[in-house]
C-alpha cells in the first residue's frame, strides 16, 4: 500500500510543484527551497486530511480496503486528521534531524531515515491491537473493510 500511496502523492507533489514554480516564477528547484518545502508539506497534508475526512480512505486505502476511523469507529474529525498527519511525520523526522546533525548528504541521509522508519513500523508488532503509534496518539485507528461480493 505504501508504494501505491507514494505514487499517488508523487503526482500531487509534481502538480503542486508546477503550480508553485509558475506562481513564483521560480527557475530553479533550489530557489525558494524552504518556501517550497513548507508549501508541499501543507499540500500533502491537504491531500491526506481531505480524503480521511471525506471517506476515511485515500485512493490507495480504498484499493486495500483500509479505512481510518475515530476511536469510536466514527468519522475522523478535522482536528484529529490534522494531528494524525503531523504525528505521522515522526516516522521519518528523527532520521532527518540525525542526518542534519551529522552532516550526512545524498544517499547517506537515507540510512538514519530508513532506520527510524523501520523502528516506527516495528512498534506495531508490540502493540496489542497492531495499530501505529501515531494512530494511538491521535486517537484514530485503521480498520480492514470486508471484501464486497461482486454479483454478476
Amino acid at each position: 500500500m505504501l508504494i501505491y500511496e507514494a505514487a499517488l502523492v508523487f503526482g500531487v507533489v509534481f502538480f503542486a510543484s508546477f503550480v508553485f514554480d509558475v506562481s513564483t516564477q521560480s527557475k530553479s528547484a533550489l530557489s525558494l527551497r524552504l518556501m517550497r518545502e513548507v508549501f508541499l508539506f501543507f499540500v500533502i497534508g491537504g491531500y491526506f486530511v481531505f480524503f480521511w475526512r471525506r471517506s476515511g480512505q485515500t485512493l490507495a486505502m480504498q484499493t486495500w480496503r483500509i479505512k481510518l476511523v475515530n476511536d469510536d469507529l466514527g468519522k475522523v474529525p478535522l482536528v484529529k486528521a490534522i494531528v494524525r498527519y503531523c504525528l505521522a511525520w515522526l516516522w521519518v523526522l528523527p532520521g532527518f534531524i540525525l542526518s542534519y546533525q551529522f552532516g550526512l548528504k545524498n544517499a547517506q541521509l537515507l540510512i538514519p531515515v530508513l532506520v527510524c522508519f523501520c523502528i516506527w513500523a516495528s512498534l506495531t508488532f508490540f502493540a496489542k491491537d497492531g495499530q501505529f503509534l501515531h494512530d494511538k496518539l491521535a486517537k484514530t485507528r485503521l480498520i480492514q473493510l470486508p471484501k464486497q461480493n461482486s454479483s454478476t
